[in-house]
């Protein structure tokens, strides 16, 4: 069955990854890259792109997402799948339901620091990352000769965390980005006795190996591992062509210091519920 990393772009998805792959899929908590492939992004590419359908549309792949998920779940062992996709419904196809899900942990971040590793990421303008954040029907997709072979609706900031939290069909774990920093120890020690939990496992946390993992996977670690041998994940330069920093500023990117003050009062009006419910007012 599978176990979803979820979470709205660049809200910490990736670090909780690392952790996770570190510590379940190594011997005492060492890190690469290459474990991250234990836990694959869906829907990505690589599901769709066999399928001889025409896929003219960006949402035309989306009937295959429940089938995919079956050939996944036939291995009869759980799964950590990463994903951004909103739950939620495309042309009448849901994209998970509770016979191939058991479970998710969903990560949220506050949406002002947010804004800014969106600018950066996909290149654009604070103005323009904020349109993307509000947009309630945003997507993400791979086109490649000419065939969507990927689409990963987002829809909005608010709409997506909510899309989680407020489902019913398997339960659905919330961690927030702040306290996986303040607090790393005790929130990922949370994080696995909630996968222990919906999994039914009797296996007691091997705390020598979570503080290995995390070690292992600190920041500063990920930024030189990304320097010394590249990370397949990150963008492209639309005009150079060369890769964009991954691991950009991390703990750095504090929205007070950064962020001009109107554009944060405008996330603070268009988010205010949310953030006020999650504490980020």
């Amino acid at each position: 069955m599978i176990i979803w990393i979820a979470s709205y772009p660049k809200s910490g998805n990736t670090w909780l990854r690392a952790l996770l792959s570190s510590y379940f899929y190594s011997k005492n908590g060492e890190f690469n890259f290459e474990l991250l492939k234990n836990i694959d992004s869906f829907p990505s590419e690589r599901f769709f792109k066999d399928y001889s359908d025409e896929f003219n549309e960006p949402e035309d792949t989306c009937k295959y997402w429940l089938q995919e998920q079956e050939k996944i779940n036939k291995s009869k062992k759980n799964i950590f799948l990463k994903t951004h996709n909103a739950l939620c419904k495309i042309n009448n196809n849901i994209f998970t339901n509770k016979e191939n899900s058991i479970g998710a942990i969903y990560i949220v971040r506050d949406p002002r620091n947010v804004i800014t590793s969106i600018s950066h990421h996909y290149q654009l303008t604070i103005n323009d990352a904020l349109k993307f954040m509000t947009d309630e029907k945003k997507g993400i997709y791979v086109k490649k000769d000419g065939r969507y072979v990927a689409f990963q609706p987002l829809l909005s900031w608010s709409l997506n965390q909510k899309s989680w939290l407020e489902n019913n069909m398997f339960p659905v774990m919330i961690i927030k980005y702040e306290e996986l920093i303040s607090e790393t120890y005790i929130t990922f020690k949370k994080v696995l006795n909630f996968i222990y939990k919906i999994t039914n496992s009797k296996i007691l946390t091997d705390r020598k190996k979570i503080i290995n993992s995390i070690k292992n996977c600190e920041f500063q670690n990920l930024k030189k591992l990304e320097k010394e041998k590249g990370f397949e994940e990150a963008a492209y330069d639309k005009n150079t062509k060369e890769k964009i920093k991954f691991f950009n500023l991390g703990q750095k990117n504090e929205w007070s210091k950064i962020l001009d003050n109107k554009i944060a009062k405008e996330i603070e009006i268009k988010f205010g519920d949310e953030m006020k419910k999650l504490n980020y007012l």
